[in-house]
This record gives structure tokens, sequence and C-alpha cells, in this order.
């Protein structure tokens, strides 16, 4: 007599794959995002034709950039890809044969200038198309007169993350935007994650940036969808590097063939940023309070363990912070991380240095809320 063997009853399971509770935010390496009901209605309806993706991609760009107050906007394959691109546009405009050439910018003005404070984990998407990234400041900061003085012929553009705005030792967006612009020189704002609060979010473009990238995983589109926006005439070029471009007006002689999109994804970029805008904010940030307290009010009295309700902005608005203290508690933050990992599900949380994580309740399924505090009580209760 054989034995049966037991059907898997999911696609996790079948693959042999540990599903995972995500706590930890719209993050790349998790899948980051689950579009909601309407984005998902909106990629189903696309499937029952085709289109001509060029068309698709004007209109929904012409769409895109009214909501974002920029002058032109652009469906891209994630934030990465849309910093590539930008940079791209900045090195080469819309001259045909400079963008046939990339990415082979020798003797173009391929320099991307980025504050000595501003090195962050992927600065490297500008370098993709070709260009290099030049370091203006010491490890004392950068001055204004400092950034001035790299201005020079050989400049394509100056990139500056968004998220670091602010940061000791460094000129604002604001400064930057003026500096460069009065040498001609356009700025790239890497704005991936900063879809709140809204005011800043819709006006990067406005405020001066010449070109804007986006990741549309933060808004509820898929992981790998994005946005760049801002001048028109950059936002053209960019499109020539494109797979769209490749295929048209480019005629085979761009880099960016690989980044190419789906209908459904563009589709699902447009409502995703819809539904992001006639969003309650005010109501989904109160919903985040009330669980993360509730997870809060669970934990409580964990010996060596300080949880805190922690205000941002960007992608992470309200996070709860628990920090340990190793020599009271029974574990310290590493163990916890990875011990919340190794279960089934497993759990991702972030880290917030050596002695901390981080709940962020974004992509954490409220259904799951009393799964990750009762792991969490077991190990630090």
């Amino acid at each position: 007599m054989s034995m049966s063997t037991a059907t898997p009853t999911n696609v996790f399971e079948s693959l042999g794959i540990t599903p995972v509770i995500n706590a930890r935010g719209n993050n790349t390496m998790l899948g980051g995002s689950t579009p909601s009901a309407r984005v998902r209605r909106a990629m189903q309806d696309v499937e029952r034709y085709y289109v001509d993706m060029q068309q698709l991609l004007e209109r929904s760009g012409q769409v895109l950039a009214g909501l974002l107050n920029a002058e032109a906007a652009y469906v891209t394959p994630g934030a990465a890809a849309a910093l590539a691109l930008g940079a791209a546009a900045c090195i080469t405009g819309a001259d045909a044969e400079k963008i046939a050439r990339v990415p082979d910018t020798t003797g173009m003005a391929n320099a991307i200038l980025i504050q000595a404070g501003h090195h962050y984990h992927y600065q490297r998407a500008v370098t993709v198309p070709g260009g290099r990234l030049v370091e203006v400041g010491d490890p004392n900061g950068t001055s204004a007169a400092q950034l001035k003085g790299a201005l020079g012929q050989n400049v394509a553009a100056v990139l500056f993350p968004a998220h670091l705005d602010g940061k000791a030792g460094t000129l604002s967006l604001a400064e930057v935007i003026s500096i460069a612009h009065e040498s001609g020189v356009p700025v790239l704002v890497d704005a991936a994650g900063r879809v709140y609060p809204l005011d800043k979010f819709r006006n990067y473009a406005r405020d001066g940036a010449d070109l804007v990238a986006f990741g549309a995983k933060y808004l509820g589109a898929l992981n790998a969808s994005g946005i760049l926006c801002g001048r028109k005439d950059l936002v053209d070029a960019a499109v020539q590097h494109g797979f769209i471009g490749f295929e048209t007006t480019a005629r085979g002689k761009s880099f960016g063939r690989p980044l190419k999109l789906d209908r459904q994804t563009i589709v699902a970029v447009v409502t995703a940023l819809q539904e992001w805008l006639e969003t309650d904010h005010d109501a989904r940030l109160a919903g985040y309070e009330r669980r993360l307290k509730a997870m809060a009010a669970e934990l409580d009295g964990a010996p060596g363990v300080t949880i805190d309700l922690v205000n941002g902005e960007g992608s992470a608005p309200r996070v709860l912070r628990l920090t340990f203290d190793p020599a009271r508690g029974r574990h310290d933050a590493s163990a916890v991380v990875k011990s919340l990992w190794s279960g089934v599900p497993a759990i991702a949380v972030d880290r917030a240095g050596d002695a901390a994580i981080i709940i962020n309740p974004v992509t954490l399924r409220e259904e799951d809320d009393g799964v990750v505090a009762s792991r969490l009580g077991e190990l630090i209760l």
C-alpha cells in the first residue's frame, strides 16, 4: 500500500518557500507591495485587450504629470530604473548620436555630483548609463562654495537623495537647486519612498527639481514599478533611452531595452497614484497608531525593552521601535530578528542600529498583528 503525498495548499508551499509576514515595510527583497483591490481590478481590465504601448505610456505620463505637478512623467520598472534613465537624459539630452553611444559617454559631460554626506545604497544606478559619480565636499561636509566650484563643463547633473535632505553638513535640496540652476545644471532627485506627506510628494518638480524618481511600490503599485517626472525636455530624452524609445524613435540605438514594462504595470501605477491621492491619510495614520499601541500594550513590561511609537515621513510614517538592553533583557536585537525570521511563517522586521528593531505596519496585515505580538512576546516577556 503506497503512502499518499500531501497536496500543497498554496504556491509558496508547492515551491518549498517559507511565507513571510512583512512587518518591515515596502522592501524590495520581500516583494515590495500588495496591490489594492482597485489596482488589481484595473490590471485585470487592461488584460481584455492589447494596446499600443507607446500611446499607453504617453497618455499615462500625461495623467501622472498632472497629478504630480510636473511637466511630464514616464512609468519605469522601479525607482532605480528611473534614476538610470534620468541620468542618461541629463548626459545626452535629445542628441540622437549621444543616445546611441550610451553607456559609452567618453567625451560627454558625464559627471554626476553627489555631496560627501549623501553617499547611499542606490547611488550606483546613475552610473548604469555611463555617469561618473563625483563627490563634492569632504568629511566636514559640503559648502555652497564647494558645490559652485564643482559645477564645471563636464557636469551632467547633481544627484540628491531626498531622504537625506536636512542631514548635518549637507546643503538642502532648495540650496542645491538654486546653486545648480545658476550654472544651468539639472538636479536629479531620488525621492523613491518620499510619498508622504502629500504636499512634499506632489511638489518636488514644482519646487525646482528637474527630474524626480519615485518607487511606485510605496503607492501600492507593483514591486517593479516607478515614476520619473519633471522637465518635459529631460523626460522626453529619458523616454528615448527607454524600451519604448528603443523600439520607436531611437530605432534600436538606446541602452534601455531591458527596462521593459507590462501594460498591467503601467495601469497599476496610474491607478495606485490616483487612489493614494484620494486616501484619507489622517485615518490611515490613526489606524496605524491604534494597531501599534495595541501591540505595545501586549508587550508592556518586557525586561530590558523600551517601546516607543515613532512618527516619521515617507514610507514609514508610524512605526513601533523596540530598544533592547541586553544586560537586562532575555535577548538582544539581533537574536530577536533571527528568531522571528526562523519561524513559519517567517516574520520580517527592520533594524534601527545595533540595539533596536522596528515594526512597520504599512505592509503588515491587521490579522497578523496578533501573530507578531505573540511571537515577540514569547521572546522578550
